[in-house]
């Protein structure tokens, strides 16, 4: 079969990334290229060798002209095009429709009027739809001879197509829309007549080229390799073990702030799978460093200073010449790493890219976490270090609110092992993204042995997510909150009180800080 590669033009949109996921969950063979960061000659390159192209959304008003040549060299390749939001306005005014202030701005959730059935609606049961929509400009008439496809309040011309270009105000990838995955799998396969080429072999394909670019000119030598104990650096390591040829010292800083029986259980299930991991403990050099901070970003500044300290001394000692992590794409967004995204918070990984004398090695920095953890099924990786739940690198440091203590880290400490054991012991783990303790900088009174008490209030949080970059709170039995709020009270001492987090991701962060 042959293998058909779209390529996403993101201009900076904050959900310009989650293009590329969803497509890829569809199974299409897709690549994502950040136009500001991305060279014209490069981007021109992109454009003629791709099957199919998608044009994202983004911050700017197409009367700025900035991005006009892309659109117009996308239109001149005949090949299927489809413009989201910004995007959309791009091809619309480059066919020579006009784009205007909207006469009604649209955010969240719209209702969107289909006017005219095309294949990109096939299996759409409704005239009238749900879908998310972020903007002030709009399509205000399309371009000559092109269909208008549906309608808004806001939006007179919500989608259009004219031959091969397609475009749609709203978001199709973001969940919140409604028949989203099928307008975007109606699109790659009944218009743009592509094969799906994204599988488990697809996946493995990519990293190792991409790897092989990342070590050139590095065989034969030492390369350092940041292990936390996650899937992310577990796979990142076992990637760079099984297909580069150079020599790999696995490394896992003890910074003071992991879980309870994180690093012995980490450590035993590496060395099960041939690799041997070097613990070094900097408990105490962190924990006096984070003396006096309160802000949660100073805090991961913090952290990252001197994680990269830490590692750059035990790169000098392994004499490496290179750094392996496990960096994936949700890092690199969420850090402001790429153009056009917004700093969410500081992820110590993305912030030491740049050690003195190291080349950075990143072999999962294009996948997501599910893709990672199919990629280490396939490398033969045990099943609960796959499943394993993420937990930040900085670990239990950003779920402490406030100054950090070693009675602090104590509590969270015991408080997160009484949610992970009764969380596992339901049955519910296998179906949460991630399930944690946090010690928060609120006090309450309580009471015990009919004496007052007054102590901390710890919240416990739990959530479902496929990828990371949204996450909805999870709805478990009030038998299970309760069994855990009762074991946190009873058992650690210093809690009067136990609340439980019903926030989703937007327009929470899955982690407190």
């Amino acid at each position: 079969m042959e293998r058909h590669v779209v390529s996403v033009l993101d201009f900076g949109g904050q959900y310009g990334h989650l293009i590329a996921r969803r497509m890829r969950e569809l199974g299409y063979l897709v690549y994502h290229y950040p136009v500001e960061s991305t060279r014209n000659d490069e981007l021109l390159r992109i454009i003629r060798e791709s099957s199919a192209l998608i044009l994202s959304g983004g911050p700017l008003s197409v009367w700025e002209e900035r991005h006009s040549s892309v659109a117009r060299e996308a239109v001149r390749t005949g090949k299927p095009v489809l413009g989201i939001c910004y995007g959309h306005q791009l091809l619309a005014q480059e066919l020579g429709g006009v784009v205007g202030p909207s006469p009604r701005p649209e955010f969240g959730r719209t209702i969107v009027r289909i006017t005219s059935m095309d294949p990109l609606f096939y299996g759409v049961t409704e005239d009238s739809i749900s879908v998310w929509m972020s903007h002030n400009d709009a399509v205000i008439r399309p371009p000559p001879g092109a269909k208008v496809l549906a309608v808004s309040e806001g939006s007179p011309v919500a989608a259009f197509k004219l031959g091969n270009v397609y475009g749609v105000q709203w978001h199709p990838e973001v969940h919140h829309s409604q028949y989203g995955r099928e307008v975007l799998d109606n699109w790659a396969s009944r218009i743009a007549g592509l094969s799906r080429g994204w599988n488990e072999n697809a996946i493995l394909e990519l990293v190792i080229d991409d790897l092989r670019r990342q070590i050139e000119g590095l065989e034969g030598g030492t390369a350092i390799s940041a292990v936390s104990g996650g899937v992310d650096s577990t796979v990142a390591t076992a990637v760079v073990h099984r297909f580069a040829r150079i020599r790999l010292v696995p490394v896992m800083i003890d910074h003071g702030f992991h879980p309870h029986g994180w690093i012995e259980s980490s450590v035993k299930a590496l060395e099960n799978i041939g690799i041997k991991v070097r613990v070094v403990d900097a408990s105490d050099e962190f924990l006096e460093a984070l003396r006096g901070v309160r802000d949660p970003e100073k805090k991961r500044r913090v952290i990252a200073r001197l994680y990269f300290e830490v590692l750059h001394r035990e790169a000098e000692r392994a004499r490496a010449s290179a750094l392996v992590q496990g960096t994936i794409y949700p890092d690199i967004i969420e850090s402001g790493a790429m153009p056009g995204a917004e700093r969410i918070k500081t992820h110590h990984n993305v912030a030491t890219r740049s050690l003195p004398g190291l080349r950075i090695i990143e072999p999962l920095r294009w996948l997501y976490k599910d893709e990672v953890r199919r990629l280490g099924v396939m490398l033969g990786l045990p099943k609960d270090l796959i499943s394993r739940q993420p937990v930040p690198g900085p670990g239990l440091a950003v779920r402490v609110e406030g100054e950090i203590t070693r009675d602090k880290l104590e509590i969270v400490r015991k408080a997160d092992r009484i949610v992970r054991e009764e969380v596992e012991r339901s049955g519910l783990a296998e179906h949460l993204w991630q399930y944690f303790a946090v010690l928060t900088s609120s006090r309450a009174t309580g009471v015990r042995g009919d004496r007052r008490a007054y102590g901390w209030v710890v919240a416990v949080r739990l959530v479902e997510s496929i990828d990371a970059m949204t996450a909805s709170i999870a709805r478990p039995s009030w038998d299970l909150l309760e069994r855990i709020a009762s074991r946190i009270v009873s058992e650690v001492p210093g809690v009067a009180r136990v609340v439980y987090d019903i926030t989703s991701k937007p327009p929470a962060t899955i982690e407190w800080e």
